[in-house]
This record gives C-alpha cells, structure tokens and sequence, in this order.
C-alpha cells in the first residue's frame, strides 16, 4: 500500500493514544482513602523501576498522594471498566468509590494505602519527586512492590496479559486490548534463525 503523502495540520495537544487505562488507590488503611482514574502515567525507568503519574491539584486524591507520599497502580480488566469510568468522573469528596463500585480495599505490602483487590495486578509506589507541569503534576515515584492475582501467572512463572483483557484509553473512549500483532523481537526472530541454519 502506497502511503498518503498528505498531512492535515492540528494544533499542539495530547494525541498519544492510546494509553493505560488504571485505577490508582491512595490515602491510609487507617484514615481516608480514594481511587483516582488516572491515564496519564507510564513507565520512566527499569532499572531501578519508576513510574509517573500525573494529577490536577484540583482532585481529591492530589493532596492524599502529596502528603503521604504513597499511591498504588491497579491494572484495569474489562470487567472493571464501568468502575473505572465511575472512579473518574465521581469525587470522592462526596462519595466512598469503594462502596459504590463493589470493590475491596486490601493493605499493601510496602505502602499504607490500600490496592484493590479485584485489580489483577496492583503496583506498589513511593513518590520521589513532585514536579508542577501546568494544569498537572507529574508524581515520579518508585516501584516498591507488585502484588498480583495468581490466576495470571502461567506454568512458567510469567504475567499472563491476555488472560486479563485489559482496557486502554483512546481519546475519550475505553477499548480492551485486543489481537496479538507480534512479540518482542520478532521481526528479527526469522532472518536470525535462517542465517543460523546457513551457517551450518
């Protein structure tokens, strides 16, 4: 296919789609706690691992995560995507998400604040910075810990993605992750496995 040439010009926005639709958990066990929809965050680092989130300072969740330094990450199923949807656009200033979506708080291993149970994974997070962008700031935090579902985990010992048919946020809408397109390597696998038996 011959590619199109023509290019429509737009003014400077957020049009990286799409991206990781997650419900991040904040606050203390012992005190108050919420659920945010967050889908500005990803990943900044692997080694030491680091991940980022960015919130309004106009959300309830903004000053828990500020002043106690700690959030968690829970990865989005289908199943959970109406709660996901409801975590973003209620406050929880005037509602418990908790209780209004049906879902189970459970402690963290190395941070106060609670991860969410039907979550398939939950990731543990300390903030290291706190930057003001404009209309948000970005949280760059450590991954202290990742707890997940056992029923994700293969034979072998490894996160089974597929199984969890997580959702993805694409510019106003939620779709779940869909056909598998490739692994990582792949496009070098066969031309690597054919130059081998050549040399043989």
């Amino acid at each position: 296919m011959e590619p199109n040439t023509e290019r429509i010009d737009l003014k400077p926005g957020n049009v990286l789609y799409p991206l990781p639709a997650v419900m991040v958990s904040c606050g203390d066990m012992g005190g108050e706690t919420n659920i945010i929809t967050i889908a500005w965050t990803g990943t900044t680092c692997s080694d030491p691992p680091m991940v980022y989130i960015s919130v309004q300072p106009k959300r309830h969740s903004f000053e828990m995560i500020r002043s106690t330094g700690e959030f968690v990450i829970n990865l989005v199923t289908e199943e959970l995507a109406r709660a996901m949807d409801f975590c973003g656009v209620r406050s929880g200033r005037d509602i418990d998400k908790w209780e209004a979506c049906g879902l189970t708080p459970l402690p963290g291993k190395t941070v106060r604040c609670p991860i969410i149970a039907e979550s398939p994974v939950s990731i543990e997070c300390k903030v290291v910075s706190d930057t003001d962008l404009g209309s948000h700031h970005m949280f760059l935090a450590s991954v202290t810990a990742v707890r997940v579902d056992g029923q994700y985990m293969s034979k072998r010992g490894a996160l089974d993605f597929d199984a969890m048919r997580l959702v993805a946020y694409n510019h106003g809408s939620y779709n779940r992750l869909g056909k598998k397109t490739g692994t990582f390597g792949y496009s070098v696998k066969k031309r690597a496995a054919k130059k081998k038996r050549e040399q043989k």
